[in-house]
């Protein structure tokens, strides 16, 4: 989704808003596609127990399945014991055939609730964040944006000498310009506009001094 341009325009907007401030900025953006297995997997359960007792409450059963003609044997424990085996059985297929498609296919992250997906890029941005490096700038003034495109959801992640002088609701304006961007089909656009708005806080809180190195890297990171 990031043209060549994109990317010059990202770096160059980084390289920009450093210059007013001691802190650092790096932009992520990611493309994986999660499948939201567990999601996949509770509604596979959930349906695999439920639609077999509908049948039930409904009076479908083995003995009113034609080719089962001998499904009586006479005996109501042996019967009863058949029945349950028969119903378990039915669940673990209806639990398998199910959980392969909510898993294989986008189904899954399709059902999963918003606010899981939330806490998902969250964790993935956390991750980035210390994988990167950017907790460890000199004056722990690193920020990060994230973005996971198949989600469309962006974070900010701050280190410790932000958070202690910049409330989170600050980012607010930053995560809205970049998923605007996103939901535009300007996902570059988005970019350079949060960054705008991220270096203007920082620049607010942090101005820049005469010893001002670039600590962390200014091109668009793509995982």
């Amino acid at each position: 989704m990031f043209s060549a341009a994109d990317r010059t325009a990202i770096a160059a907007a980084i390289t920009t808003a450093e210059r007013a401030t001691t802190g650092e900025i790096v932009a992520v953006v990611s493309d994986r596609r999660d499948r939201y297995a567990a999601t996949g997997l509770g509604y596979a359960a959930l349906l695999a127990f439920a639609l077999p007792l509908a049948e039930t409450l409904f009076g479908v059963g083995p003995d009113r399945i034609g080719a089962l003609t001998d499904w009586s044997s006479g005996d109501a424990s042996a019967d009863l014991r058949r029945a349950i085996e028969a119903y378990a059985a039915v669940q673990i297929v209806v639990f398998v055939l199910l959980a392969a498609l909510f898993v294989r296919t986008s189904l899954g992250a399709a059902l999963t609730p918003r606010a899981i997906k939330r806490e998902h890029v969250h964790a993935a941005a956390v991750t980035q964040f210390r994988a990167g490096g950017i907790g460890a700038t000199r004056a722990h003034t690193g920020v990060l944006i994230y973005v996971s495109l198949p989600d469309r959801i962006a974070e900010v992640v701050a280190d410790a000498g932000i958070v202690a002088r910049v409330a989170p609701d600050h980012w607010a304006a930053t995560v809205t310009a970049l998923v605007d961007g996103i939901k535009a089909g300007t996902p570059g656009v988005g970019f350079v506009r949060a960054i705008e708005l991220a270096g203007a806080v920082l620049a607010e809180h942090f101005p820049a001094i005469d010893d001002n190195p670039d600590e962390l890297p200014n091109r668009l990171i793509e995982i």
